[in-house]
C-alpha cells in the first residue's frame, strides 16, 4: 500500500510540473482540456499522497488546485450550451 501511495505522489508531482512546463514553454495553453486535466489528476493523486502523510497544508493546497479547473470546465460548458441555445 506504502508504494502505491508514493507513486501516485511521485506521478502526481510529475502531471503539475509537465503542466506547468509545458505551458511555460508556449507547448499547451492555459485553456486547453489537456492543461487542465494534467491538472486535476496530478492534484488528486497529490491529495491521496499528502492525505496518507497527514500533510493537510499541502492537501488543503491541492483540493483548491482541482476545484479551480473543474468550475472553470464547467463554466466553459455552460456559456458553450448558452451560445448553442441562441444560435
Amino acid at each position: 500500500m506504502m508504494l502505491i501511495i508514493e507513486i501516485l505522489g511521485w506521478t502526481g508531482s510529475l502531471l503539475v510540473l509537465v503542466a506547468y512546463a509545458m505551458n511555460m514553454n508556449k507547448k499547451l495553453p492555459a485553456d486547453s482540456l489537456t492543461y487542465y486535466l494534467l491538472n486535476i489528476a496530478g492534484s488528486a493523486f497529490l491529495i491521496i499522497n499528502t492525505a496518507f502523510h497527514h500533510a493537510y497544508p499541502s492537501m488543503a493546497v491541492n483540493i483548491i488546485w482541482v476545484f479551480i479547473p473543474v468550475v472553470t470546465i464547467i463554466r466553459h460548458k455552460a456559456a458553450r450550451k448558452k451560445e448553442e441555445e441562441i444560435a
